[in-house]
């Protein structure tokens, strides 16, 4: 019987061991490389760190958008401080658009090249009137295109004939020329101005203020001037230029001189210059009216007090942009304060993030990028109060609506920029915070 052949295995008998020429080692399932990683997707510990992601933008804009979408109320109250700020900024600049444009346009139509020359005082404090022939010799003047004048008489204006002489509420009684409401565009109310067949005839032309003293509105009634009845033929309406008209009775020059007293001499002569040459007209007037006293007639001009009423509108403009600034200051200091109590308490979100790799700047990023958002969400909304509140006060006041919609645009810029330096110190102290201490809550 035959021995069995060395180095031959019995079927089933012992484990078997890798074949030669078949590549595979102890521990390697058939088919795979050496290395392979086996399906299970098991990775063998080489030791490696892996790299931090880097964010998209779209990934930083989620981020920052974390915050006001988790704490609405709070987000809403810290855009409000900027949107206050921003609403009154754009709010001021439109209603100060809008008084400006009305305010030219009212002195476009009235006109602010109008002189008025009136009696000055000697050095004992008299009145010196004006001479006779003053209207005549200022219309003389090249640069003067209109002049007319008033004169004063001694008598006084009654509703009754009943009034007592002294109740005549301080109203005065003018001879007026023809040309008087043309020169000082003037406008009536009701009624007609003199004609030129009114000169002979008891008839007044009433101030606004005159017509309300008396009782008087509409033309029809009768006044007591002087001892006689006048028959009211106009209401005037109010004169910003010469507001002493506004609280007399006007009678025609005849009338005045004739019936009411007046010696002819003018109370006051008001002029209509060519603009570019207001000044110069300015300084001829007084030895041209008054050549014997040149320094005892009294000049005024309409525009000075348009001047005043530009600085005092300025110095105003000046005050409440003052207070639009400390409104954006606040504001700004409410999102640092709201930043930095977020980045308090969010130290463990701070924390794990950081320990999962996230660099410095992502973090940074973070916080900048929420306290910017804020900034923009307060901005918006307070540019659009603020260019509502100044339509509307425009509209309430009859003024021209203007929004210079420079500043309104601007206005979300600004706000964006003072979020973003609001924020930056609360993003870098987030982005400061050691892991283990963050994750601590320490």
């Amino acid at each position: 019987m035959n021995a069995p052949t060395t180095g031959s295995v019995a079927e089933g008998e012992g484990a078997p061991g890798p074949r030669a020429g078949t590549g595979t080692e102890p521990g390697t399932e058939p088919g795979t490389e050496p290395g392979a990683v086996p399906e299970s997707g098991a990775v063998p510990d080489s030791g490696a760190v892996p790299e931090p992601r880097r964010l998209s933008p779209s990934d930083l804009l989620g981020l920052g958008l974390l915050g006001p979408r988790t704490r609405k109320l709070r987000s809403a109250l810290c855009a409000l401080g900027i949107s206050l700020g921003i609403a009154a900024l754009i709010a001021v600049t439109g209603v100060s658009a809008s008084s400006q444009a009305h305010l030219l346009s009212r002195l476009d139509r009235l006109g602010s090249n109008m002189l008025t020359a009136a009696p000055g005082k000697d050095l004992a404090g008299n009145v010196v009137a004006l001479p006779k022939e003053a209207a005549a010799m200022l219309g003389r003047i090249g640069p003067v295109s209109q002049v007319t004048a008033v004169t004063g008489t001694r008598a006084n204006v009654y509703r009754t004939d009943l009034v007592p002489a002294g109740q005549n509420g301080s109203l005065k009684v003018f001879g007026a020329r023809p040309d008087l409401l043309d020169t000082l565009h003037g406008e009536l109310a009701a009624g007609r101005w003199f004609d030129a067949g009114a000169g002979e005839l008891p008839v007044t032309v009433l101030g606004r203020d005159a017509a309300r003293v008396l009782g008087i509105d509409r033309p029809g009634g009768r006044v007591w001037i002087g001892g006689h009845w006048y028959g009211v033929i106009g209401i005037l309406r109010a004169d910003e230029l010469a507001p002493e008209i506004d609280n007399s009775a006007l009678v025609s020059w005849e009338q005045a001189t004739g019936r009411l007293g007046s010696d002819g001499t003018a109370a006051n002569v008001y002029l209509r210059v060519d603009p570019d040459q207001l000044a110069a007209v300015e300084r001829v007037i007084g030895p041209t009216a008054n050549p014997a006293a040149p320094s005892q007639v009294t000049v005024s001009r309409p525009a000075d007090l348009a001047k005043a009423r530009s600085a005092a509108k300025d110095g105003m403009n000046g005050l409440i942009l003052a207070l639009a600034g400390v409104s954006l200051l606040v504001g700004g200091v409410g999102i640092a304060n709201t930043m930095v109590v977020g980045v308090m308490e969010r130290r463990g979100e701070v924390g794990l993030r950081r320990a999962l790799g996230a660099r410095q700047g992502q973090i940074a990023a973070q916080f900048l990028i929420e306290s910017a958002l804020l900034g923009l969400l307060g901005g918006l909304a307070g540019a659009a109060l603020g260019a509502l509140g100044a339509l509307g006060y425009a509209a309430v006041q009859g003024w021209p609506a203007v929004v210079p919609w420079s500043i309104t645009t601007a206005g979300p810029a600004l706000a964006v920029v003072i979020g973003a330096a609001a924020g930056l110190y609360p993003a870098l102290r987030a982005a400061r915070l050691p892991p283990t201490t963050a994750l601590r809550g320490e």
